[in-house]
């Protein structure tokens, strides 16, 4: 079935990614769009919400962006595994229009992407680390835990942890503290 109609987050997730002002998070849709990310989500990955709606999408953005490509020690794991779970939403919805395009814009614009999905891999990205390397605080490894959600199962909500105690918490405690209070454009 095609999927056609634009993907609305509802208030209540709004609310709760504002309440999570000391972790990331991010809600993704279908195609790996971004929906919706908090403060945090923004100050340490970029800020989605400022772009414009086409480019706002996750699988786009690490495999188009130098910053994402600066960001991402393990850039390239991390772009296969987006290039991966995209394939897993190609599967889900085969006769999707978007879905389609974005594939091929993708095809034309990036080697790797091009490369990758000729490998035909699924994922699923149900929880996981990243090691970041961010202009502002440094070297630094986040886990996330993908959380689907029962009241629409085409969105996914990202949250983003540290481990106590370690240096990378140090570093994400000092990235909320210069985003303490800051909301996100374009945020409802």
């Amino acid at each position: 079935r095609a999927h056609t109609h634009a993907q609305r987050v509802r208030p209540g997730l709004h609310q709760l990614l504002d309440a999570l002002d000391a972790q990331p998070a991010l809600i993704l849709g279908r195609r790996t769009d971004v929906l919706a990310a908090n403060a945090m989500a923004c100050a340490l990955f970029t800020d989605f919400p400022r772009m414009p709606a086409r480019e706002r999408n996750y699988a786009r953005w690490i495999l188009l962006s130098d910053d994402a490509r600066e960001l991402f020690a393990d850039w390239e794991e991390q772009a296969r595994n987006a290039v991966a779970s995209l394939r897993l939403e190609v599967g889900r919805t085969p006769d999707d229009p978007d879905v389609r395009a974005l594939v091929e814009d993708l095809r034309e614009s990036s080697d790797h992407f091009r490369d990758w999905w000729t490998e035909h891999h699924v994922h699923q990205r149900t929880f996981g680390a990243k090691r970041l390397r961010h202009p502002l605080v440094g070297d630094l490894t986040v886990q996330y835990e993908t959380l689907t959600l029962p009241g629409d199962s085409d969105q996914a909500l990202y949250v983003y942890t540290s481990e106590p105690q370690s240096p990378s918490r140090e570093a994400l405690s000092l990235l909320a503290s210069w985003t303490a209070g800051a909301t996100v454009a374009g945020h409802r």
